[in-house]
């Protein structure tokens, strides 16, 4: 196993424990558990470039754990009534969208190769501020003003809409190929 595979399960394994944190209300915890997994995010990627050590699998683990790590704090969040509905509705359709179109071009036996575009990189990074401002603002206390919160869940649901479209874009241009 790579290190940086190791660190993408690492990431899939602090997933129940920052759902549990959030029931709970300790929202603090929380936060520290999801840093430190948005950490591994950035840090896995970078590793397996450096150590020269990508994989497929290793693709597919990464988007599983960024989809898995995002899905279940904002719907954790939404639980715990935190973030709106609408938004986490917005963001699992977005992924939805993505894992069936990846889907039905293999099926197809047109496979599409996993290449987070960059606008879904600004999109995850977006959804990663929103989560960690959320728990940070409510496990450290810090009184940020609704607009705030506003703001990053306009830029977050902007970004998922944009992201959706440029992924429907490329998948039409390599089913046409």
């Amino acid at each position: 196993m790579t290190i940086a595979n190791a660190l993408t399960l690492l990431r899939l394994c602090l997933i129940p424990l920052i759902v549990v944190m959030i029931h709970s209300g300790r929202f603090g915890i929380a936060t520290v558990i999801f840093i430190i997994a948005g950490l591994t995010d950035a840090l896995d990627g970078y590793l397996a470039r450096k150590l020269n050590q990508q994989t497929e699998i290793g693709a597919y683990l990464d988007a599983l754990a960024d989809k898995s790590l995002i899905a279940a704090s904002f719907i954790a969040l939404v639980f715990v009534q935190l973030v709106p509905f609408w938004l986490v509705v917005l963001v699992i359709f977005r992924d939805l969208m993505i894992v069936g179109t990846v889907a039905i071009a293999w099926l197809m036996n047109n496979p599409i190769p996993i290449e987070p575009l960059r606008v879904s990189k600004a999109n995850t990074a977006a959804q990663i501020v929103a989560v960690a401002t959320t728990l940070g603002a409510r496990g450290f206390s810090v009184p940020l003003p609704e607009p705030v919160f506003l703001g990053i869940y306009a830029i977050v649901a902007a970004l998922t809409v944009i992201s959706v479209a440029a992924y429907f874009s490329r998948w039409f241009a390599h089913m046409a190929e």
